[in-house]
């Protein structure tokens, strides 16, 4: 990649402070450089450069630090393996809704185009690349860990504000009677053997949806989080409440000023994975919990 002049000046310099073994000129070089915008890399004969990234980019999921140093009342956590557009939709919903104190935290998974992602970033907005990409329920549980704030909003790209929906839901939170708060939600249907849920309306519920679900970030963690064996978010979501139900966490769904956009990641996700992922997660949900009839809410 070509470079201005005064950068490639730059990083001759600090191959000859290499060469001479002054590596604090030779990193400091490196940091001029970079706030030209360029990373210089050492190749064989020389130096190349690239473009230096705006936002963190990692190799996996193990390489995932902390977002921020800054600490956060409550944060809205997005997970994206594509259609950024409407990821940037969301954020700027979200930017115009959400108190100004609350973050918003995007892990991107693999490798998509990024579009203008970048220009959504400012002193609330952290975005994070996972390069080789990241199972949904991993994602979800490295937001719950790294969050800035005590109060945490797991909520899907395709879903879109219509108001403030996090004042109220944190303010359930915080009243501590409650583990998780959501847009939706329903309640096991113990007279088909556990096999569907039953949206029953605002009140207390067996579990929450991923379309807007604000947890309680120590709660959710000592609950053990989001089964990291769900690769795909479908059904993810009901075994987290579950677990969070087991823990002795009550839940309620409320009305808020949200609304549903397409959801890419069930109409546009390849019908078979979907099923077979959907169904591994399920399974695995009537496996533990089918006729654990006690952690169920009283009213059916």
């Amino acid at each position: 990649m070509s470079a201005p002049e005064v950068v490639v000046e730059l990083a001759r310099a600090r191959l000859a402070a290499r060469a001479a073994k002054d590596w604090a000129l030779a990193d400091q070089l490196r940091t001029q450089i970079a706030e030209y915008g360029f990373e210089v890399l050492d190749v064989a004969d020389g130096f190349e450069f690239k473009l230096k990234s705006p936002f963190p980019i990692v190799s996996c999921i193990g390489d995932l630090r902390k977002f921020t140093d800054k600490s956060f009342p409550s944060a809205i956590a997005l997970i994206a393996d594509g259609f950024i557009e409407d990821l940037i939709g969301t954020i700027q919903a979200a930017k115009k809704w959400a108190p100004e104190d609350c973050a918003i935290l995007v892990l991107i998974s693999g490798q998509p185009e990024l579009h203008d992602l970048a220009t959504q970033l400012d002193s609330r907005t952290f975005i994070t690349q996972i390069q080789e990409g990241v199972g949904w329920a991993e994602a979800a549980n490295a937001l719950l860990k790294f969050a800035p704030a005590p109060y945490v909003i797991i909520m899907d790209p395709s879903t879109r504000f219509l108001g403030d929906a996090v004042t109220p839901a944190v303010s359930e939170l915080a009243s501590g009677e409650w583990a998780a708060v959501g847009w939706h939600g329903g309640l096991i249907n113990i007279e088909d053997d556990w096999r569907s849920v039953e949206d029953k309306g605002v009140g207390e519920v067996d579990v929450l949806f991923s379309y807007f679900l604000a947890v309680n970030r120590e709660y959710a963690i000592e609950c053990g989080g989001f089964n990291n064996r769900a690769i795909y978010y479908r059904n993810a979501d009901i075994e987290f409440s579950l677990r969070l139900r087991q823990a002795h966490g009550k839940l309620v769904q409320i009305e808020l000023p949200l609304e549903q956009a397409r959801h890419h990641g069930y109409y546009d996700t390849d019908p078979s994975y979907r099923d077979e992922q959907s169904k591994k997660t399920y399974d695995r949900i009537l496996e533990r919990f089918r006729g654990k009839n006690e952690i169920l809410v009283a009213r059916r």
